[in-house]
Parts: C-alpha cells; structure tokens; sequence
C-alpha cells in the first residue's frame, strides 16, 4: 500500500508538470496595454524575453495577463491576479500556475501578471515600473468584468515572494497612480493575499531592493518601499502565509506586515507553517496544502466568494 502511494504522488506530480508545460505552450496572454506601454525605452539588442526550462521568465518587455478561467457556467465572480515572485529580476510561473488552477477549480478566475522586471535599460523611471503594470492589470480586469463573468467588486491580488512586494506596494501606495486612467476605474484591489512575501526592505534582502530602486537609495524611499510603514486604514483585507523556516525572506517581513494591518485596523488573517521553506505552492507537502483551504475559507467569510 505505500508503494502504491508513493506511486500515485509520483503520478499526481508528473500530471502537473505536463499540464504546466501544455499551460505555458498553448494558452494565449493578454495584453496589458493596447498602446504605448508606458515608461519605456527601445529594448537594446540582446535585450529579449525567455523563458527557461524551469518556466523561469526573464527580460519582460510586453506585459500580459495569462489568464486561467473557471468551466462555462461555474464562475463565482471572484478573480485573482497572481504576480511571481524572482526578485525583481526574473518571474518564476511554476508556483503561480498550480494556484491558478487551483482557483479555477474552485470557480475564482485567476490571472498571472508577466510584468516587466525593473530594468534601467527599458524603462525611464525603473522603481515605477512593476506598479505601473499592476495597476495596469487590475485596471484591465475591472474594465471587461462583464464579458468575464467577473464581479468587479471581487477582485484581488495575490503576490509570492518580490511579487508580495508589488502587491503590498499596490495596496498601500493607493494615492500614486503612475498610470494613464481617464476613466477614473477603481485600481484598489479588493483583498490581496501575501505569500512569503518582503516586505521590509533592508540589508537582509539586498538583491530585491537592489533591482527596485538601487544600491544606495535614501532613507525616504527605503521607506516608502517597506510597505509595512506604509500601511493606512485603506489598505485592502489582507491574507499572509509564510514558513517560519524560510531561509530566504525571513519570517519577520509577514509579521511586520501583519502588525501593521493589526494597527490600522484592517482584516487580516496570517498562517505561519512550522516548516515549507520558501516557494511553495499546493502539492509540495500536506501542511502547506492547508494554507489553500483557509484561504478560500477567508474569503468566503469576507464576502469575496
């Protein structure tokens, strides 16, 4: 019986990876920007987007939307933006798309942000950039929540790693639009979930902050991009996950964020595993399959589902 169980997880695992490489090769992405993407330069030569074979993305320069919708007739009218983690410096899909499917599953549309990575040879303003294509994102989900099947009311962001440092950038900084949006539509997420993100930025992380905003930024924007102290009573509800083993952004960036939410009073919930490290997604171990389930439970119990 265990050899047969051991069998059925190889099984289970080999499934995904097919299915995440069939994802990649023959779904379509949507574009965020139907003009001139904004902040940019002319990409020089060399600069070109790849993907490797760990589903690793580098050198961004069309951001899109990939998008992973629930069955004909089972949408819930919740949607989920997933942007990836990599430090700034690469998006790592593998993770984001086995919470995809997850959510679609559940009937929640998700979507994964392939966002430009904060690079001065392709943008004019680099600690802008990743913002501009989140707030591009919520914008153009909230714009066809129609044709979707997608309650406007109901959309969130999900972030991993530097990806929950974009998303709690985008759920604190709500006063700095640093995108073109005449009609006005809301670019506040409803609720956001925060997985191992960083948050705090100091010299404990160095590459992430590095890529944002340089090596030797002032003590205003070191600030401004600790999200934690950015917090007001506006930010969305808010959902953390993180390992207390995680040995590449520490423990204390979730509680940070947490403390500060707890201070503003804003709805928060927070998990913290025992163990899972860093990365982890829905089929690494049992305990962290768990954090899937309080998450559709948090929202459900706020309305969002």
């Amino acid at each position: 019986m265990h050899k047969f169980k051991k069998v059925k997880k190889w099984i289970g695992l080999l499934a995904i990876l097919v299915s995440t490489q069939s994802i990649l090769s023959q779904q379509h992405s949507i574009p965020l920007y139907d003009g001139p993407i904004p902040n940019s330069k002319k990409a020089p030569a060399g600069y070109a987007e790849i993907t490797d074979s760990f589903n690793q993305v580098r050198m961004v320069t069309q951001p899109s939307l990939l998008p992973f919708f629930p069955a004909p007739g089972k949408s819930k009218g919740t949607a989920v933006i997933i942007f990836p983690g990599g430090g700034y410096f690469l998006l790592s899909l593998d993770a984001c798309i086995e919470i995809a499917k997850g959510l679609s599953n559940e009937g929640i549309t998700a979507f994964i942000a392939k966002y430009r990575l904060p690079h001065d040879s392709i943008m004019q303003q680099k600690s802008i950039g990743p913002l501009q294509d989140a707030q591009a994102a919520i914008r153009l989900v909230r714009k066809n929540a129609q044709a979707w099947h997608i309650n406007p009311q109901k959309v969130g962001m999900m972030g991993l790693s530097a990806g929950g440092h974009l998303v709690s950038t985008a759920a604190t900084q709500l006063g700095k639009i640093v995108i073109d949006n005449p009609d006005n539509t809301d670019l506040r997420p409803n609720f956001i979930a925060l997985l191992y993100p960083v948050i705090i930025y100091d010299p404990a992380i160095p590459r992430t902050r590095e890529n944002l905003i340089g090596k030797s930024p002032d003590s205003t924007t070191l600030r401004l991009y600790s999200t934690n102290d950015q917090v007001t009573p506006q930010t969305p509800p808010s959902f953390l996950v993180h390992a207390i083993d995680d040995d590449v952004i520490p423990v204390r960036n979730s509680i940070a964020f947490f403390n500060a939410l707890l201070s503003k009073n804003v709805k928060t919930e927070i998990h913290l595993l025992q163990s899972g490290g860093h990365g982890f997604a829905l089929t690494d171990l049992p305990s962290q399959q768990q954090w899937f389930c309080f998450f559709l439970s948090w929202l459900k119990e706020n309305g969002f589902r």
